[in-house]
Parts: C-alpha cells; structure tokens; sequence
C-alpha cells in the first residue's frame, strides 16, 4: 500500500504491524456472534489494558446510567420509558 493512502477495515485488519502488535480483539458479542475490535493502542508492562467486553448493544445500560449517575428512581426510569423519552 503507497505511504499516505487510507486504509479501509480489511487493509487494517490483514496488516502485519497489527498483527505484530496484538491490536485486534476477538470476542463474542451477544447479538452479532464473533467480533473483532481494535485492540488497546497503548502497552504497558506494569498495568496492562485490554479488551474485557463486547461494545454495549442500544440502551444496554441506560437504566444504571439513569440510576447511578442521574440519580433517577425505578419509577422514573419507567415513566420515562413509558412516555418514550428513552
């Protein structure tokens, strides 16, 4: 591939320095079956990082945000939810 030209998914996917540098994550996601994902760009020896999950499907995790984070009651959520807010 000419320096400077853009890859598209399967150039990065089928690259060697990739390969070389573990950067594709292969796991299971829970509507799509097996999914590769870029892996963590940075490597350190002490802490390092990866891939734990799949992303999170749509509103997969709209309750414990509203909840935890907003401060929201069940009964809220549901309203919202009811109302078709979310």
């Amino acid at each position: 591939m000419p320096c400077g030209s853009v890859r598209d998914l399967a150039d990065v996917f089928t690259d060697p320095q990739v390969a070389a540098r573990e950067m594709i994550a292969a796991l299971d996601h829970p509507s799509i079956g097996p999914l590769r994902l870029l892996g963590t760009p940075v490597k350190l020896s002490g802490t390092p990082g990866g891939v734990r999950s799949a992303p999170p499907t749509l509103g997969q995790h709209t309750d414990a945000v509203l909840g935890r984070d907003a401060g929201l009651t069940r009964e809220a959520i549901a309203d919202l939810r009811a109302r078709g807010v979310i």
